[in-house]
């Protein structure tokens, strides 16, 4: 198959949406001849954090000499973005080999794959095939169900941040949620585990303690950020390690670096040789665009990916960190199945206006309708765009070179912000 052929054999499964459910992917990997079996992992699952504390632990992996896979989801522009291999993203010939031995494997089911199983499957045979040491795997929803969770036991599991996110499909409280999310927890592999969510740990305790898995859970007590103010990085200390530098900004983004640095202590103690230099040069390389990063001065421009009331809390406090003394224009635009009242009740206090525009998804909250929501929640200016490209202009002519203009609420939007700026 060419490229544009194997994206659409991925994508023609997407009219079955979300299937939860392993029984598809565990007949792939049977008529694929078990890749997943000939590849070591770090298992990563949560609500917010994920994508960071995987970019980390590859970098940091990378560091250490390991030729180390990183699966991601979802894209900001292109589907190769979330297969990779020591930072590089899959090549066109690669993606399209991988699809062709998919498609042939899939074709034998008479129980159709979805579109992220496909993937999925895509993901693994190319680890495979390229013999990596390791595979920094996250998960696309939940855990438990989770097309990912195919895996046998990992090297390691880690849980991230557990917020109140993809309800319908998860459970409506946070036990439940964080049930399923430690779901990837399997005998005989340790567990890290996002301190500060005592609802979610009580969840991963009782787990772990039943399949007898070793739990290590950060202490965000022991976590130091320093240079709050700057946008060019970040330093902050944690446990014995001072003095670390991390290139990715938001406040949030240090409590990410407890999560993985307490993923590497445990894969040392494990037996995994990754020095120290390795560690700190790895955490300061790491990258992960579309979180809190700056694509502009003069107006300052911010993208990030906050997409639910977590995420939009957490991207208020780096606000008030960085920008303390700054009103933001803001440009957002959301599903309609998201909390998305709760989360401008934390962003709006930093308002100046707002311009809203639709996500490209066929679950987008029309921009009227959301400009209208801002107008009669907040009395604050709000104004719909009819695309991404227009809102920004009309937000940037509007913040003027002095001022400040921040974009959120949806992962696919902020891939269309960042190429707005020439980011691919």
């Amino acid at each position: 198959m060419t490229p544009t052929e194997t994206l659409a054999f991925i994508q023609e499964a997407g009219w079955l949406g979300s299937r939860p459910g392993l029984e598809r992917t565990r007949r792939l990997m049977e008529l694929l001849g078990h890749p997943e079996e000939r590849i070591s992992f770090i298992h990563v699952a949560g609500t917010n954090g994920k994508g960071s504390v995987s970019a980390m632990l590859a970098s940091i992996l990378g560091q250490a000499g390991f030729r180390t896979g990183l699966f991601t989801s979802p894209h900001l522009l292109r589907y190769q973005e979330r297969i990779r291999i020591d930072g590089q993203e899959i090549s066109s010939p690669d993606f399209c080999a991988a699809g062709d031995t998919v498609k042939a494997a899939a074709v034998q089911m008479t129980d159709i794959p979805t579109e992220f199983e496909r993937f999925t499957a895509m993901a693994l045979v190319h680890f495979a095939r390229k013999q990596c040491n390791i595979v920094v795997l996250e998960t696309g929803m939940g855990g438990r169900l989770d097309s990912t969770n195919v895996i046998p036991p990992p090297a390691l599991a880690v849980i991230t941040g557990v917020g109140l996110d993809h309800t319908e499909y998860l459970g409506s409280t946070l036990p439940a949620i964080a049930g399923e999310k430690a779901g990837i927890i399997k005998p005989g592999s340790p567990v890290v585990l996002a301190g500060g969510f005592p609802e979610a740990e009580e969840s991963v305790r009782e787990r772990c303690a039943a399949l007898g898995c070793p739990l290590t859970v950060t202490d965000p007590s022991l976590l130091a950020r320093r240079d709050g103010d700057i946008l060019s990085g970040q330093r902050l200390g944690y446990r014995h390690r001072q003095d670390l530098r991390l290139g990715l900004l938001g406040t949030y983004q240090c409590q990410n670096a407890a999560v993985a640095l307490d993923a590497a202590d445990v894969l040392r103690s494990r037996g995994w040789a990754i020095p120290e230099e390795a560690i700190r040069t790895g955490l300061a390389n790491a990258l992960w665009p579309g979180r809190f990063e700056v694509l502009a001065q003069n107006p300052l421009v911010l993208v990030d990916g906050a997409h639910n009331p977590q995420g939009a809390a957490a991207l208020a406090d780096s606000l008030r960190a960085y920008l303390p003394e700054k009103k933001i224009t803001f440009v957002t635009g959301v599903l309609a199945d998201k909390d998305y009242c709760a989360m401008l009740d934390s962003l709006a206090p930093f308002a100046r206006e707002f311009f809203t525009a639709a996500p490209d998804s066929p679950r987008a909250l029309p921009a009227k309708t959301l400009a209208e929501t801002v107008r009669a929640r907040f009395g604050l200016p709000a104004r719909p765009a009819s695309h991404i490209r227009e809102a920004l202009n009309m937000a940037l002519e509007a913040a003027g070179p002095s001022g400040a203009v921040c974009a959120w609420g949806s992962l696919y939007q902020a891939g269309q912000v960042r190429a707005y700026f020439g980011r691919t």
